[in-house]
């Protein structure tokens, strides 16, 4: 599994995992970002993504998008 971080802008990809601390999981599955859903790399700057989520455009710093997997 690759981390979200290495996802290229424009490309389209299923999250397979998440990790960290319960609380890290929680706060990413309210924002959108669970197993099996598509996520579509919008930009990238310096590591830091915004991302397409259902219908809604989120930003995540390297930091959270290095603990979702693909």
């Amino acid at each position: 599994m690759i981390p979200l971080t290495m996802a290229r802008p424009g490309e389209t990809v299923t999250i397979r995992k998440i990790t960290g601390k319960d609380e890290v999981r929680q706060h990413l599955a309210e924002l959108g970002f669970v197993v099996e859903e598509s996520v579509t790399v919008v930009s990238g700057i310096g590591g830091n993504l915004i991302l397409q989520v259902k219908d809604s455009r989120i930003a995540l710093d390297r930091s959270l998008a290095n603990r979702v997997l693909f």
